[in-house]
This record gives C-alpha cells, sequence and structure tokens, in this order.
C-alpha cells in the first residue's frame, strides 16, 4: 500500500514577496507535520525563485511555477490536482497575505474528521458563523461580500454562510470524483462554483470561524472586472441550477 500523506497547504502567489517568507515559518511552526505548495505566477519581485532556495532547506516545501497571472481558481486546481496525484487525504487552500491567519490551520484540519462530530468533505473558514469576522473592511465591502454570499446562497442552494471565502480544506477523496474541466471559473467566482460542484457530489459541508484580517503589505488583486465576471457565473449557474441541468 502507498503511503497517505495528511496534508497539503496550497498557496497561491504573484508579488508576495513581502508576505510569503513570515508566512511559510508561522504554517510550519503550527502544523509542523504539513507540506505547503506554493503555485507562483511568474512574479517579478522574486517570490518564486525565494521559494525554490527555501526548499533547499526544507523538504516539506515546493514551488509549482507557472508562466504567468492565469488565475486564481486555475491556480486552486493545480493545488488540487497535484494533492491528489501525491496521495493527500486533505488539501487546504489559503491566502498569501495573512488575511488568513495561520493559527486557525488546526480547527480546519481536526474538523474535517472529528471525534465528536460528523465527518466532512469540505471544511470552511468561515467569517459569517459565531465566533467569525472581518477586520480593516469599509461598510462598502462589507455589504459587498455579505450580498455576493446571499446571491450565491439563494442562486446555488449552498447552506454554508460563507460561500466565497478561500480559506477551506478539501477531502481529496471527494475531490477525485470532479471534473474540474466541467469548473468554467478562474478567478474569484470560483470558490462558489467549487462548492456548487461539490454539492452536486454529495459532499458534505462544515464551517469553523475564522477572523478574516484585510491585507496589510502588498497590493490587492481584485477589480471590479473580475467581480462582474464572478456575478455573471455565479448567475449562470443558477440557471442551471434551477432547471436541473
Amino acid at each position: 500500500m502507498p503511503e497517505v500523506r495528511q496534508t497539503l497547504i496550497t498557496v497561491a502567489t504573484y508579488n508576495e514577496m513581502e508576505n510569503l517568507p513570515e508566512l511559510v515559518e508561522q504554517i510550519f511552526r503550527v502544523v509542523p507535520d504539513a507540506d505547503l505548495l506554493v503555485i507562483d505566477d511568474n512574479s517579478p519581485d522574486g517570490t518564486g525563485r525565494w521559494c525554490d532556495e527555501r526548499s533547499h532547506q526544507d523538504e516539506r516545501l515546493r514551488c509549482l511555477h507557472r508562466e504567468g497571472k492565469l488565475g486564481l481558481g486555475s491556480a486552486i486546481i493545480a493545488g488540487m490536482e497535484h494533492a491528489i496525484d501525491h496521495g493527500y487525504r486533505y488539501v487546504l487552500n489559503m491566502d498569501a497575505d495573512f488575511s488568513h491567519h495561520p493559527k486557525h490551520l488546526p480547527a480546519l484540519i481536526e474538523g474535517m474528521d472529528p471525534e465528536d462530530g460528523p465527518a466532512v468533505d469540505v471544511m470552511i473558514g468561515s467569517r459569517y458563523v459565531p465566533g467569525g469576522g472581518v477586520e480593516g473592511w469599509g461598510l462598502k465591502r462589507h455589504v459587498m461580500s455579505r450580498g455576493v454570499n446571499l446571491y450565491a446562497r439563494w442562486l446555488l442552494g449552498l447552506k454554508p454562510k460563507d460561500c466565497s471565502g478561500a480559506f477551506r480544506c478539501y477531502r481529496t477523496e471527494v475531490l477525485r470524483r470532479l471534473d474540474f474541466g466541467a469548473v468554467k471559473s478562474r478567478g474569484y467566482s470560483f470558490q462558489e462554483e467549487i462548492l456548487w460542484h461539490l454539492k452536486r457530489l454529495g459532499a458534505r459541508f462544515g464551517e469553523t470561524p475564522i477572523v478574516f484580517v484585510d491585507r496589510q503589505r502588498g497590493a490587492s488583486k481584485i477589480n471590479m472586472k473580475e467581480a462582474a465576471a464572478a456575478l455573471r457565473i455565479i448567475f449562470a449557474l443558477g440557471l442551471r441550477n434551477l432547471f436541473g441541468r
């Protein structure tokens, strides 16, 4: 029997040199038995180069280099496929800018197969369950986030309170059954779409509270064009949901 590795943490990067070295240290301090895959979209600031150099000192760290900015959704899929191909039990995705703090990692991983409750296939780090929250947002950002979540939950029939957050742990056994070619989103609507596809496969969802902290260093990758595209994709999926396709 091949060895079953436990957890692969994936982080998509583009110009995250200000954050990545400290993030790597904190991840391994909190979950020393996990492996870490950085998926770098040819960052001109040297993020990928630093990662390669650091990986020579620590076999838990690897870097997947891509040719350019190919989208957050495709980066997460690349991490999922890597976890499946290399025999990991779980794959956990998080952001590189400390908006997803490593201190929440143990709860996400332990929530997959808890001793005092049912196992789940996706454990979501949720801003919108008791104990969760957001720091550093203005009113407009709060309203937009809440609105997108309500929009997705209603159109796609999703139960989780936080459908748009990217801080999640997935069971690779369920991801193996997923047709990644059917996932259309490459930007921020990926988070809602992947939950919709997994729901159709009968996946079980759980949520654990996290506090999301707005980026302190570096530049945000969010733009209005991608936000509008996300709303269109969710609407199209909602029509498929409505007509049972």
